[in-house]
């Protein structure tokens, strides 16, 4: 869907020699340098900048800008914290991961929303980081594809599948990795996916809602953390070690996580099928395929993948595919704190923020987010969280200022995971 250009003030003022980074950041003010230089604490080909824009009708937005040019010797990845189901700061991802500098990620799940599974920290969607799956699809919503190095970034829609073979042959799909059987939180699954509050099948993204699957097998490795989550009654696991082979059955689910090994949660049907077919011998094998809009694989050693949604641009024009990803009601049109990734034509990926909520900075609808960031060149970009996730830290310092809600106070939340950006 092509929009109207939403019309912008664009005179702007940067943070360059003659400016200063926003007051109130807990850092010293630094001159902006053009991408390709070197020095003042970045590596060659980053830089950080901030602008401020005057939008249509005089409200005023700060945006901070990190830009990584293809030269630059460093890795752009997602990370999460210490456990898939725990949550951190951006600000102590960056410290533990020593990144030049870093942006918070994807959506997930978090205590407080109606449909909260009990895990905050859990990725919703999708998240591949070097080439491992640690959370599967919300099948057609879009994401942020890092190639890893010399290869250039790019957004676009992106499913995923696992099929898991038994010890005795016998072939079904895995519903998912690393998150509670039978709740798909933002919906988007395989398999038969309903809709909590209608009943009624769904297979699409749907944020901010619930679908159920009360016939499940889930992975759990030690990404998610020391213990699987406790099952129902007639819920079963199989234990199994480093290659894969079954250690032992338990029932109900629920329990330690070998070290270097995984379990398989199953209910319903997914448990009947793990009786009969979690057996000792050969090892269970899973064959995960993650693929792009045209249908071609995507995973790889070094690839990362980060989901989350809208597409703001493509082609270099405003392209806001909100319903695609399960976007209802004002949430593209609100104005918010937005964090987003963008590419431009030269493979130069940009990681910005958009304060919001504050007296100084109204925030931007998604249209607005997708003018500016096409007035800096990008011609790819991709809405990520926000609202009072949206943070930027560079060089261990928070660069702008995350508010809850309307004139709450600067307080930095803890997500699932970042994206940081690493010297090599």
């Amino acid at each position: 869907m092509r929009w109207c250009a939403v019309l912008l003030a664009i005179a702007a003022t940067a943070t360059g020699c003659t400016g200063h980074a926003p007051a109130g950041r807990d850092d010293l003010p630094r001159p902006a340098r053009p991408a390709g230089e070197c020095g003042q604490g970045l590596p060659c080909g980053v830089a950080e900048e901030w602008i401020t824009r005057r939008l249509a009708d005089g409200a005023r937005v700060s945006i901070g800008v990190v830009s990584v040019r293809p030269s630059a010797r460093v890795t752009v990845k997602p990370v999460v914290g210490d456990h898939l189901a725990t949550t951190e700061t951006v600000r102590r991802t960056a410290r533990r991961e020593r990144a030049v500098a870093a942006v918070n990620g994807s959506f997930f799940d978090i205590a407080g929303s109606p449909v909260f599974s009990g895990y905050p920290g859990d990725p919703l969607g999708i998240l591949v980081v070097e080439g491992r799956l640690l959370s599967e699809a919300a099948n057609g919503r879009t994401a942020l594809i890092l190639p890893g190095a010399g290869g250039r970034p790019r957004i676009g829609e992106v499913r995923s599948g696992i099929r898991l073979t038994a010890p005795d042959g016998a072939v079904r799909e895995l519903d998912g990795v690393d998150r509670v059987p039978g709740r798909i939180v933002g919906c988007g699954g395989t398999g038969g996916d309903r809709l909590a509050g209608t009943g009624l099948p769904e297979q699409r993204p749907r944020h901010n809602q619930l679908c159920l699957d009360d016939s499940e097998i889930v992975a759990f490795t030690p990404d998610w953390g020391a213990h699987s989550p406790p099952g129902a009654p007639g819920s079963v696991e199989a234990v199994l070690d480093h290659d894969g082979r079954v250690t032992g059955l338990r029932s109900p689910a629920g329990g330690g996580i070998p070290r270097s090994g995984s379990t398989l949660t199953g209910i319903g049907e997914g448990a009947d099928w793990l009786r009969e077919h979690a057996r000792q011998g050969p090892p269970f094998v899973r064959r995960t395929r993650v693929t792009d809009g045209s249908g071609r694989s995507i995973l790889a050693p070094g690839v990362s993948v980060l989901g989350a949604g809208p597409a703001l641009l493509r082609g270099g024009e405003t392209w806001i595919n909100a319903a695609a990803n399960g976007f209802t009601g004002d949430t593209s049109t609100e104005r918010r704190p937005r964090t987003v990734a963008a590419v431009k034509a030269d493979g130069t990926l940009l990681l910005a923020v958009f304060d919001g909520r504050g007296p100084d900075s109204a925030g931007v609808t998604l249209r607005e987010a997708a003018e500016i960031l096409r007035s800096l060149g990008a011609r790819e970009a991709l809405n990520l969280d926000g609202g009072g996730s949206t943070t930027m830290v560079v060089n261990g310092r928070l660069r702008n200022r995350p508010r809850s809600a309307e004139g709450a106070p600067v307080r930095e939340r803890a997500v699932a995971d970042a994206l940081v950006v690493v010297a090599r």
